[in-house]
C-alpha cells in the first residue's frame, strides 16, 4: 500500500470505531448530530470537497455530487426524524471502503506494470584508465565500449565483442528461460547479465535503445482509449444528470401529487428518503471505475506475458482478429541466413563469393550478411564504386573496375543477362561478372522453432484465415508456408506491393473481422500501418517497425501473437460482464427505491457492492499465464 492508501485506510476504521461507539450514546438532539458529525466529516470530507468543486468548476454532475446530497440529505432527514444517522454515515463510509478497494486494486494492476520499469537501467560501466567508471546511459555514443558485470542490467543495445555470459530475458519476454550471449551476438537492453563479464560496443543511443522505446509504449498505453471507455464516458456523462433530475422529480413530484391533486398527506419525509436511496443506487462508480481498469489490467497482463500493447482500443481491435497476415524474413524464419551452395560458377566459388560480399557491402540486409560471412574476410570498400540497389532485384556495383550485378531472376532479365533456374529450395542469387552469368548462390533461412506451432495456436484460436507476404521467391515462400500450415502464400512483392495486397485482404474480410500484419523491416512499417492491427517483433524488429506497429512482442516470437488474442478475449469478456451486470443490477434496484421497496441498506450494496465485485473481476485480466 502506498502513504494515499495508508491515510484512507485509517480513516476508514476511525470512522468505522466511532460510529459503532456512538450507537451507545445516550444523548439525542442536536447534540448526538454533533457527535455523528464526526465520523461523517472524517469519512467523507474530501467527497464533499471534490462536489463543491464540481459545482464550483460548472461540472457537477458526478459520484461526489451524488454521494454527497444522497448523504447530507440522510443526515438532515435523520435530524428532523428519528434521529439514526448511522445510514448516512455507513453510506459514505462503505463508498470510501469501495474507493479505496479499487485504489488498492488499480496500484496492484500498475505494479504490475511497473515491474517492467525495473529493466531501466540507473548507469553504464565505461572502462577508463583501467578502473570502471558508472555513467548515465545518456551520456554513452554509439560505438562506445561498455562493461556489463554479473547482476548488472544490459543498459543500451549492442553487440557483444569479448565474454561469454548467459542472460536473464524474462522481464522483456515474460519467459524465465535464460539466453547464452557470447562474442559477436546482438544484445538488447533490459536484459539481466547473470554470469560472466560482457564488453559491448553500443549500436544505439539509450534514448533509442529497446529498454528505452518498452518503458514509453507501457507509459502512454493508458492514452488510447477503447470504444468501451469512450461509451462509458458519454454514458456517464449523460447517465449521471438524468439520474439527479430523475432523484428531484421523485423526491417533490409524487408529494406534490398527493397533496394536491388527491388531497391527502404529501408524506415529504418517505419521498425524500426515496430519492436520496435512488441516487445511491444510480451511482456510476461501478462503470466508470472497473471499465478501465479492467483494459488496464488487461494491458498489464500483456506486458507481464512479454507482449506490450500500445493502448487499451489496440487489446479491443485484437480481440475481433480474424486474419493474420504475415511476414516471412525475421518474423516466421530466424532471419539467419546462410549460403549453402554455387551452382553453375564459372569461376572459383572464392571469388565469386568475393564479387558477391564487395557488391553487397553497402547492404544491412540479412542475405547480404550470409555472402559477407561466407567470404569470411574484411571488406575493402575502397575496391567497390557505383552501387547502386534495384528495389526488389538486386544491386550492381563496380569492384576492382568490373561491372558485377547480384540479385534474382528479375535482375538478369533487366540486364538482359540469361540465367540457370535452381531447383533447390531457398533463396537463390543469380551473379553477372563483365555481364557474363558468373552462377547463382542459394541461401537459406531457418524457420523460428515455434514457428509452426504459432499458426496451429492461431487457427485454434478462431483465426479463420493466415497469409504469408514476402519478397523472396515463389519457390521459397510456398516451401515455408506448406511447412507452417499457412493459408494462402504471395510471394516475390516489392513493399508497395505488400500494401496493395494488404488493401485485398482488407475488402475480402468479414465485416466485423479484424486483420493483423506481422512484421519486422522496416519495409513492412507502411503495412503494419495500414492493417486493423499491427504486430512488430521487438527484440530484433527495426526502429521503423516497432514505431509504426500497434502491438510489439518482446521476444519475436510468433507464438506470442495467439497468446495476445487469447488475452484481449478475456480481458474484452471481463469488460462486457462488467457493463451488463453493473447497468443490470442498478436497473433492478433503482425501481425497488423508486417504489420504496429497497432502502439505503440495498443502496449501498447496488453501489459499492456492485462496485466491488466488478472490480475483482477486472483483476482477473492480470492473470494469463495460463492461457
Amino acid at each position: 500500500m502506498n502513504k494515499k492508501q495508508k491515510k484512507m485506510l485509517v480513516r476508514i476504521l476511525a470512522a468505522a470505531a466511532l460510529l459503532i461507539g456512538f450507537n451507545f450514546l445516550p444523548f439525542t438532539g442536536y447534540l448526538r448530530f454533533l457527535f455523528y458529525l464526526i465520523p461523517y466529516l472524517i469519512i467523507g470530507y474530501d467527497i464533499l470537497i471534490k462536489a463543491f468543486k464540481g459545482i464550483k468548476n460548472r461540472q457537477p454532475f458526478d459520484e461526489s455530487l451524488l454521494m454527497a446530497i444522497a448523504t447530507i440529505g440522510a443526515v438532515a432527514i435523520a435530524l428532523y426524524g428519528d434521529g439514526d444517522y448511522t445510514e448516512a454515515i455507513a453510506v459514505m463510509l462503505f463508498y470510501q471502503i469501495g474507493e479505496w478497494f479499487q485504489s488498492y486494486a488499480v496500484g496492484k494492476s500498475r505494479r504490475n506494470i511497473s515491474d517492467l520499469m525495473d529493466i531501466r537501467p540507473d548507469y553504464a560501466n565505461i572502462e577508463r584508465d583501467g578502473k570502471l567508471e558508472q555513467v548515465d546511459p545518456d551520456e554513452v555514443e554509439i560505438g562506445s565500449v561498455i562493461v556489463v558485470q554479473p547482476g548488472e542490467k544490459v543498459p543500451i543495445d549492442g553487440i557483444v565483442t569479448e565474454g561469454c555470459s548467459t542472460l536473464n530475458t524474462s522481464a522483456l519476454t515474460g519467459e524465465s528461460l535464460p539466453r547464452d550471449a557470447a562474442e559477436g551476438d546482438e544484445i538488447i537492453s533490459g536484459c539481466i547479465n547473470m554470469t560472466g563479464v560482457l564488453k559491448i560496443k553500443t549500436t544505439k543511443e539509450f534514448g533509442e535503445s529497446t529498454v528505452s522505446k518498452i518503458l514509453d509504449l507501457v507509459e502512454n498505453a493508458s492514452s488510447r482509449k477503447s470504444k468501451s471507455e469512450e461509451f462509458i464516458t458519454k454514458f456517464a456523462r449523460i447517465y449521471t444528470p438524468a439520474v439527479v433530475y430523475s432523484a428531484i422529480a421523485l423526491a417533490f413530484l409524487p408529494p406534490l401529487v398527493r397533496m394536491l391533486a388527491l388531497g391527502i398527506s404529501a408524506d415529504w419525509g418517505t419521498w425524500i428518503y426515496r430519492a436520496l436511496t435512488f441516487l445511491v443506487i444510480s451511482c456510476p462508480c461501478a462503470l466508470v471505475i472497473s471499465i478501465p481498469l479492467s483494459f488496464f489490467a488487461g494491458i498489464g497482463g500483456a506486458s507481464n506475458a512479454g507482449v506490450l500493447v500500445k493502448g487499451s482500443n489496440y487489446l479491443e481491435t485484437l480481440s475481433r482478429t480474424k486474419c493474420v497476415v504475415f511476414d516471412k524474413t525475421g518474423t516466421l524464419t530466424r532471419g539467419v541466413f546462410e549460403v549453402n551452395e554455387v551452382h553453375h560458377n564459372e569461376m572459383d566459388r572464392e571469388q565469386l563469393l568475393e564479387y558477391a560480399a564487395l557488391a553487397e557491402s553497402a547492404s544491412s540486409h540479412p542475405i547480404s550478411r550470409s555472402l559477407q560471412r561466407a567470404y569470411g574476410k574484411e571488406i575493402d570498400r575502397s575496391r567497390v564504386k557505383d552501387i547502386r540497389e534495384i528495389s526488389g532485384n538486386g544491386v550492381t556495383a563496380t569492384v576492382d573496375g568490373i561491372e558485377v550485378a547480384a540479385g534474382n531472376s528479375k535482375l538478369m532479365d533487366r540486364l538482359g543477362v540469361k540465367w540457370i533456374d535452381c531447383h533447390q529450395a531457398g533463396t537463390i542469387i543469380h551473379m553477372a561478372v563483365d555481364g557474363r552469368y558468373a552462377g547463382h548462390i542459394v541461401i537459406s533461412d531457418i524457420e523460428k522453432p515455434h514457428a509452426k506451432e504459432a499458426i496451429r495456436a492461431l487457427h485454434a484460436a478462431g483465426v479463420e484465415k493466415t497469409v504469408m507476404l514476402t519478397g523472396d521467391s515463389r519457390k521459397v515462400a510456398e516451401h515455408v508456408a506448406a511447412d507452417l500450415g499457412i493459408d494462402e502464400v504471395h510471394a516475390e512483392l516489392l513493399p508497395a506491393d505488400k500494401v496493395s495486397k494488404v488493401e485485398e485482404l482488407l475488402a475480402e474480410k468479414p465485416a466485423k473481422g479484424k486483420l493483423a500484419f506481422v512484421g519486422d523491416g522496416i519495409n513492412d512499417a507502411p503495412v503494419l500501418s495500414r492493417a486493423d492491427i499491427g504486430i512488430a517483433m521487438g527484440a530484433m524488429g527495426s526502429d521503423a517497425a516497432i514505431e509504426a506497429a500497434d502491438i510489439v512482442l518482446m521476444d519475436d516470437d510468433p507464438l506470442k501473437i495467439a497468446k495476445a488474442i487469447r488475452i484481449s478475449r478475456k480481458c474484452l469478456r471481463i469488460v462486457y460482464e462488467n457493463i451488463w451486470f453493473a447497468i443490470g443490477i442498478k436497473l433492478i434496484c433503482l425501481v425497488l427505491g423508486a417504489v420504496g421497496i429497497a432502502n439505503m441498506w440495498l443502496a449501498i450494496f447496488a453501489d459499492v457492492g456492485v462496485m466491488i465485485i466488478a472490480v475483482l473481476n477486472a483483476i482477473r485480466a492480470l492473470f494469463v499465464k495460463r492461457l
